[in-house]
């Protein structure tokens, strides 16, 4: 019966890769990817000739019922991103939701999400967290960041190298320059750094240099003694 694969794929080191993830890449009749030359480049790597198609946040609204119907015709396909896990914030949720509407079945493969060893190399609790992803740019954005200043578990943000700085500026604000927090970038990659300290600290740090790579910032839950 035909399906849809939801497949990870290394958010740096090729090496992360399963046996398990190239063998559905091979064995599909067509891959979705967030950005096909960068998906192109990962199939040649594994010797993977699959048929590409691109599916990502500025088409995805428009083809997701056209991709739905041609599974259900009989075409088995394979979901990826440009790395890490798809639907994570990257396109995938609204694909999942149709497929499961429809009763096609979908498979998530496990595999790289940037925020689990990002997570475990900050020292904080493991065991609740919340992940909020991308904040939003503009709208609602002050709003978030209050109420997740007010959070007792450990919160999971990512963040670009363009707007690092910006985000550490505005934890200063909300969060209290003293509120410990864990920064990682580059990760399984050569220049991989995790940066841990306060927040006034960490704003030191990545204003003295011009920051590179993608940013996983991990922030200690407020204490409850406060």
């Amino acid at each position: 019966m035909s399906k849809l694969y939801i497949v990870p794929t290394p958010i740096g080191n090729l090496q992360d890769m399963t046996f398990r993830a190239v063998e559905v890449l091979k064995n599909v009749q067509l891959i979705l990817a967030e950005d096909t030359r960068t998906s192109k480049f990962l199939c040649q790597h594994f010797l993977i000739d699959t048929p590409l198609q691109a599916y990502h946040k500025d088409n995805e609204h428009k083809i997701v019922e056209q991709i739905v119907q041609q599974i259900k015709s009989g075409t088995t396909m394979a979901l990826v991103s440009d790395a890490g896990t798809p639907a994570i914030s990257d396109p995938g949720f609204l694909l999942v939701r149709a497929c499961l509407k429809e009763a096609v079945e979908v498979e998530c493969l496990p595999g790289a999400t940037a925020f689990v060893p990002a997570i475990v190399n900050s020292g904080f609790p493991t065991d609740r967290f919340i992940f909020e992803g991308f904040l939003p740019h503009q709208k609602g954005r002050q709003k978030r960041l209050q109420q997740i200043a007010e959070e007792s578990r450990t919160i999971i943000l990512y963040e670009s190298p363009y707007r690092i700085v910006k985000l550490l500026n505005e934890l200063k604000t909300y969060f209290g320059e003293e509120r410990n927090i864990s920064i990682s970038r580059e990760l399984t990659k050569k220049f991989e750094e995790t940066f841990r300290g306060t927040i006034a600290s960490a704003l030191e740090h990545f204003s003295a240099k011009e920051p590179k790579g993608e940013f996983v910032v991990i922030i200690e839950g407020k204490s409850k003694h406060k």
